[in-house]
């Protein structure tokens, strides 16, 4: 309700005194304060806040009279009375200054114009010159102990039990004396007619205020008791009045009343705020509640407060200042929700820790509308603090601190609350929960749209997406603030009401007269232009927003007549363009329901009124007609009770289901808020009553929904202080639609209907509607129904004590008190609904509720709450529950699918001590994780071994996570995988006291450590000399198992855990090899760092053997996304078939020499990288255009592309590498190739070639592809799977690759068994495209020569020694080039060649990456031998 803002405002004194101020007194309008000292009377103006007129009593008369006590104003501003120690009442006419002299007066810019058309305007504008003479004094002949003002008389209680009625004039009829003593006082008045009363012998008031709305004065009786006298006729006189006191209290101190909501508060010795109401029947005082800090957040509450000192209330009456005599300040609503103390957190304590007295307060007042608090601290407090801020020799520090107060509209325009957001107003500026007003629909256009629809129904097919809209709000936390018009705040200062529209794009405000409108969409402020209609209206009941109109209910100064008046937003604020209804009675309060007006006006009667907009001219228009009037007056004592005022359409009676789709839309209902009380009006519909009550020549015939009469009213609740309610109609949801959400001290209630499954019969027995309690930690001031959030604001502190040190041993302002800022807050209160149905058996509605909201995005949320909010209550209650919930929710949690989820989230967020409670209830976490793997949730299950792994023995968490394990590997998830490989020897190791941390940097062991180069591209202008210098000291890098795994495990080898996960990795591998899953291997190889070139090596003869080249083959398209060749339309033959680039590739084919590999190790980095220079591409040559092909199929605008440019030499020898992500020490890369940019302007090609290259880019499959298959086909050249690399060869049409794997058949190391699987699968091939896939016949004739050479060739025996892959002397190596190929001999050259650079978005997407983490390999064994060395 209201919020701490900012730092308080010290005020400073213009005169020299050394009297410091202990009293202020404000006007009935609060725009004047009387401020006292002990020989000093001071007027303060309220805005600016500067003194007006002091009066400084002469030694003499203070002599007589004594010093000054309080003081009280005259209802009408025109007199002062002040108390004196000495028992005489001092009484000061307050005289205005005259025509033209003012005090201040505002000083404007150049250029700009001050207001000056009406002729009352300085009194707005100007600080007032005011004088105060003093009148005949009147000597009471006893000390004062209180005052209070009436409309003509003051009442004044001495200190010898009298009551003193004086007129304001002093002089006229003299005064009336009335005794205490003949004051009967009992407990209530019915007893007090002839039962016992209280003897007051000896006993004076303390204290004493009026409550106009219970006619009678509250007052505190110097022993401590409370009583409440009634004054039984017009006049106060001794035989009429009639006291009751409350029993059992005898510490009281103080005394406050509230006449909005008729509740009379007394502060207690004991530090208690005492709330009481009047029963109306038998006029006893009824303790309501009490106002109490709680110990749970004040521990030490007992020895900090003392007694309560003074309560105040605001002028809307919707909140209570209290103050102790220990100090300290502390706000409460009506019905006890707290919102603010002083007496903790930074209030209490400094930045270092230090504790800081509270501040101690003497007298405190509200200002003006309740933005300011006027404070005047106490005399040690004031010499604490004074003189702090560099002031003038001439000023003097008054003692006096302003707190700023912003507060929510609905303290005064309870008309917002069926709005959904959350809107608050300060002196001069709105603080809104719009959220981003980019994402909100343009208001620019003049016709009605969702915006300007607030209540939806069937003429706002688009009023149900802005709830929605609203809901993505929440995340935006900040709040738009916007400053008030500075020349409307002029004129027409203090801000009374402020309403915004549903959707949060238009702002009314109403001041002093006239208003005011903003728009979001334009930022701009529109103010009347003609500045004399702004000044002859004031809005008095309020204002509300409906459809692109301003709804006004204000009060006409010329004509003197109230009225309603419709103001169009988009045109000029003008009286042309409104639509105005002449009203009877003052309008206290309005309200819009789609397009009906309620008014509620101050002879108690309500009016209803039906709006319609019409577009009949240049601009549309509103009209406005009478429906009905209901008279209120027997129901309601007074109009200042009403609180607020509301139509609905809901109502109580049977059927409430069965009401047809329009009936549902019209307004049944009007609900009142009667201080605190919630009355419900419905419609009379029974028939005879109908032909009755309305006769058949009434205007408005009984067919006419509006016409019915109501029925007499319903209480619903009590302690109520807002409604919420909607207007929109969603079938979806229509429970949350029809909630009410009274605020009731901390807790809500929600009113929700109850509708019978599937259109049955509702039961009989079963009620229609339920309340439904609960407690919600925000105060709400609007709610969000189809989001079941409730949206609210809290104050938050900054300390800023530690940036100015304390000046000549005082603090400032700023030391003394933290910075106040108000912070939005939201609150889920659908789990609290569903519980609570669930505890009254009511389960079906709870489902059909908990469906209706289940596409919320924080549902899950809501049902951890749920489960978390009753496991805490019943695990941790020290008595035995009879009647457990939880296995209630659990069974309701399991009709949705989030119920595994939701059991193992809440248990994760729940101390272990209560697991058992949570499992008993819900069931085995074993039968859970099984149901996780039967349902392929492998991340829930992964958390429910978590469970396992506290509550089993180790044996059962290994056997689940095996499970889980080899699971995750069959599905792929490579990040589950490398989390359970560390689980698994977790539980090897014995380290069973903690579940194994979940790392957030992923390890370069489980991913490949590829992740740092991922998005990284290469300059071009790198040298390639460098590249070789860098990985020159990697030669050793696969003289040992290669991949991370090995690394990692090399430590405990001998572990048995690690056997035992390296064996299901192997496992895995020979399952994903035996079925042709060779994406699904590289995946896992690179993922895992699994050392997949060792592990072939030793499958070579066994699981690594094709069986079946035409099924694998097939599987490679298939799996690759590899498109079959298809015969081109022209000429087989190829332009680089034949030529002087091949003939000189040849040529340097034939003369490249072995013993450059031999010299590797004793020949300097540069001369090895120019020797390899002529190898690597002496060596690529044979490549031939399919390289060609790959460097052009990535000439696309990918800027961050690097590629290789063929070089023509004296020898016209030529080369093209393929685009692979590169590395800084991938052992690809090596040798002096020049990098060129996309352009390939070093390239010029005939057209026969292009039309080649455009036949070969049709057979190619994706780029990513061709390096995934590129790199498998390294790695099997490497491990000497020479079937594998055929079959790859063949897919990517490579004749280099299966000429090489010729000549490594030639060699007599090679088995005769891998000889004659070759032989027979290349003919298998052959046979296979003949008939099936005749793409393959071009590519099978150009390496013919080869076939039959294999045909041919004798089979010799060779040492299986010679395919290790650390063996650089076999014949395995004589093909390949010296140089780079040496230096890092993972595999021959032309595999090195054909890796890309960096493919476009890289190689660690969906399925892993294959080629990125498997070079990754290198790099982490390269750093590892270089370590080691």
């Amino acid at each position: 309700m209201y919020f701490l803002t900012g730092w308080p405002r010290r005020l400073l004194c213009p005169l020299k005194s050394e009297e410091q101020p202990f009293h202020v007194q404000p006007s009935s309008q609060r725009f004047y304060f009387a401020v006292l000292s002990e020989t000093q009377l001071s007027v303060w103006f309220s805005r600016p806040s500067v003194l007006i007129v002091s009066y400084i009593e002469s030694a003499k008369a203070s002599s007589q009279f004594g010093f000054y006590q309080q003081a009280e104003w005259k209802q009408d501003d025109s007199m002062i009375a002040v108390a004196a120690a000495n028992g005489y009442i001092l009484l000061f006419d307050v005289v205005g200054g005259g025509e033209d002299k003012y005090l201040y007066e505002p000083v404007y810019s150049k250029g700009r114009r001050g207001v000056k058309v009406t002729p009352g305007y300085k009194e707005e504008q100007c600080a007032p010159a005011l004088s105060l003479e003093m009148k005949r004094p009147m000597d009471l002949e006893a000390p004062i102990t209180s005052m209070l003002s009436l409309q003509e008389d003051l009442l004044v209680s001495t200190a010898d039990g009298y009551l003193h009625i004086l007129h304001w004039d002093g002089i006229s009829n003299g005064r009336k004396a009335i005794s205490l003593c003949s004051v009967p006082f009992s407990l209530d008045l019915q007893s007090a007619r002839g039962g016992l009363c209280l003897d007051l012998k000896g006993v004076y008031i303390r204290d004493m205020t009026y409550c106009v709305t219970l006619d009678g004065f509250a007052v505190v009786l110097n022993d401590g008791r409370l009583g409440f006298i009634t004054p039984l006729a017009n006049r106060i006189t001794a035989d009429q009045l009639q006291g009751v006191w409350a029993a059992d209290v005898t510490d009281g101190t103080c005394v406050a009343v509230n006449n909005k909501y008729r509740l009379v508060t007394f502060g207690c010795a004991s530090g208690s705020v005492l709330v009481y109401s009047i029963d109306t029947t038998t006029g006893s005082m009824q303790l309501s509640h009490k106002l109490e800090l709680s110990p749970k957040h004040y521990p030490d509450v007992w020895n900090k407060t003392g007694a309560v000192k003074l309560i105040r209330w605001s002028p809307d009456y919707s909140v209570a200042m209290v103050t102790w005599e220990c100090g300290g300040l502390s706000l409460w609503s009506v019905f006890g929700a707290h919102l603010i103390c002083t007496l903790g957190e930074d209030f209490a304590y400094r930045s270092d820790g230090s504790k800081k007295d509270p501040i101690n307060i003497s007298s405190m007042s509200w200002g003006a509308e309740g933005y300011h608090l006027w404070v005047i601290t106490s005399r040690e407090e004031t010499e604490l603090v004074e003189n702090m801020e560099e002031a003038p020799a001439q000023t003097q520090q008054a003692g006096i601190l302003q707190f700023h107060f912003i507060k929510s509209a609905l303290t005064v325009n309870p008309c917002t609350s069926n709005q959904e957001q959350v809107l608050l107003h300060g002196e001069d500026r709105l603080y809104l929960t719009c959220g981003d007003p980019a994402q909100l629909p343009s208001s620019s256009s003049e016709s009605p749209h969702p915006h300007n629809l607030p209540h939806g129904g069937e003429g706002s097919p688009s009023s149900n997406s802005t709830s929605q809209g609203l809901s993505t709000l929440l995340g935006y936390k900040h709040w738009h603030v916007v400053q008030i018009h500075s020349t409307y705040l002029e004129s027409n200062w203090p801000i009374r009401f402020a309403a915004i529209d549903t959707a949060g794009q238009c702002i009314a405000v109403a001041g002093r007269r006239g208003f005011a409108h903003y728009s979001m969409s334009t930022r701009k402020w529109k103010l009347f232009g003609n500045i004399t209609q702004e000044q002859n209206m004031t809005v008095t009941g309020g204002l509300v927003w409906w459809k692109g109109f301003v709804v006004v209910a204000c009060y006409n100064f010329i004509d003197r007549q109230e009225e309603l008046r419709l103001y169009l937003r988009s045109s000029n604020l003008d009286n042309t363009f409104s639509s105005i209804t002449k009203l009877h009675s003052e309008t206290l309060l309005l309200n819009v329901f789609r397009d009906m007006i309620i008014l509620f006006r101050a002879d108690c009667s309500i009016c209803l009124y039906s709006m319609e907009r019409r577009h009949d001219g240049p601009n549309p228009s509103a009209s406005v007609e009478l429906l009905q009037e209901v008279s209120m007056s027997r129901y309601i004592p007074h109009p200042a009770l009403v609180v607020s005022v509301t139509l609905t359409s809901v109502r109580t009676e049977t059927g409430i289901t069965l009401k047809a789709p329009q009936q549902a839309c019209m307004a049944d209902s009007i609900i009142l808020n009667l201080a605190g009380q919630l009355i419900m009006l419905q419609r009379d519909r029974s028939g005879p009553q109908l032909q009755e009550k309305v006769p058949s020549h009434i205007l408005y015939p009984p067919p006419s929904r509006v016409g019915l009469p109501f029925c007499p009213p319903v209480v619903l609740a009590q302690y109520v202080e807002n409604v919420w309610t909607t207007c929109r109609s969603n079938r979806k949801k229509g429970h949350l639609l029809e909630v009410y959400l009274p605020s009731v001290f901390t807790t809500s209630i929600v009113w929700l209907p109850l509708f019978p499954r599937d259109h049955r019969k509702p039961h009989s027995f079963l009620s229609r509607r339920i309340m439904l309690p609960f407690h919600i930690n925000i105060y709400p001031l609007a709610v969000l129904f189809e989001d079941a959030l409730v949206l609210g604001a809290s104050n938050e502190t900054v300390l800023y004590d530690s940036l100015q040190g304390p000046r000549e041993g005082r603090e400032s302002l700023e030391g003394l008190f933290p910075y106040c800022t108000v912070e939005r807050t939201s609150q889920i209160y659908l789990h609290h609904i569903l519980r609570q149905l669930l505890v009254r058996n009511l389960g079906e509605q709870a489902l059909l509720l908990a469906q209706s909201c289940a596409a919320l995005p924080y549902f899950p949320h809501v049902m951890e709450l749920m489960v978390h909010v009753v496991l805490e209550e019943e695990a941790t209650s020290r008595e035995p529950i009879p009647d457990p919930l939880l296995p209630t929710v659990a069974k309701f949690i399991t009709e949705f699918p989030l119920f595994l989820q939701t059991i193992v989230h809440c248990a994760r967020k729940t101390e272990f001590a209560l697991w058992n409670y949570l499992f008993a209830a819900v069931g085995n976490p074993k039968d859970l994780f099984e149901e996780c793997l039967m349902a392929q949730d492998l991340d829930t299950a992964a958390s429910y071994l978590i469970i396992l792994q506290n509550m089993e023995v180790p044996a059962v968490s290994r056997q689940h996570a095996t499970l889980l394990f080899n699971t995750a590997l069959e599905q792929g998830k490579w990040d589950l995988c490398r989390h359970m490989i560390r689980f698994l020897k977790a539980i090897g190791s014995g380290e069973m006291e903690t579940p194994p941390p979940t790392p957030t940097t992923q390890e370069p062991s489980s991913t490949g450590g590829f992740d740092l180069f991922r998005n990284r591209s290469i300059s071009l202008s790198q040298s390639a000399d460098s590249i070789a210098a860098g990985k020159f000291n990697l030669t050793k890098t696969f003289s040992m198992p290669s991949g991370p795994s090995a690394k990692g495990w090399s430590k405990d080898s001998d572990c048995a855990e690690n056997m035992y996960i390296d064996m299901m990795l192997r496992r895995h591998a020979r399952h994903l090899l035996e079925h042709v899953r060779l994406k699904e291997l590289g995946c896992f190889s690179a993922q895992l760092g699994f050392e997949l070139i060792g592990w072939l090596c030793h499958e070579r003869t066994r699981v690594a053997r094709v069986d079946d080249f035409v099924m694998a083959l097939k599987c490679l398209h298939k799996d690759f996304l590899w498109p079959f060749p298809v015969i081109p339309a022209g000429s087989i033959s190829s332009p680089f078939k034949n030529g002087h680039r091949r003939t000189g590739v040849q040529h340097l084919l034939k003369s490249q020499s072995a013993d450059s590999l031999l010299n590797m190790d004793t020949a300097p980095p540069q001369a090895v990288a120019r020797n390899s220079n002529h190898t690597w591409l002496d060596r690529l040559g044979a490549l031939g255009p399919t390289e060609m092909d790959t460097a052009l199929s990535h000439g696309g605008p990918q800027t961050q592309e690097a590629f290789l440019s063929p070089l023509t030499n004296k020898t016209e020898e030529c080369s093209i590498g393929s685009a692979t992500d590169l590395t800084e020490t991938s052992s690809m890369v090596d040798g002096d190739w020049t990098m060129v940019d996309d352009n390939f302007s070093t390239l010029s090609l005939t057209h026969s070639e292009l039309e080649h290259i455009s036949r070969e880019l049709a057979n190619k499959g994706p780029h990513k592809s061709q390096v995934q298959l590129r790199y498998l086909l390294h790695v099997f050249m490497e491990a000497g799977c020479l079937e594998w690399c055929v079959v790859i060869g063949l897919i990517l049409r490579e004749t280099t690759v299966i000429k090489q794997v010729v000549n490594f058949l030639d060699s007599p190391e090679v088995p005769p068994e891998t000889v004659q699987s070759v032989r027979s699968g290349l003919l298998g091939v052959d046979a296979w495209a003949s008939t099936d896939c005749l793409g393959y016949k071009p590519f099978l004739n150009m390496i013919r020569p080869q076939l039959q050479k294999l045909i041919e060739t004798s089979v010799e025996q060779i040492q299986p020694e010679a395919f290790l892959p650390g063996a650089s002397n076999s014949k395995l190596a004589e093909p390949q080039p010296a140089g780079p190929s040496a230096e890092d001999s993972r595999g021959p050259v032309l595999l090195g060649l054909a890796l890309p650079l960096e493919p476009p978005g890289g190689l660690g997407t969906e399925d892993g990456g294959v080629p990125e983490e498997q070079e990754e390999q290198a790099v982490d064994e390269g750093a590892y031998d270089c370590t080691l060395s």
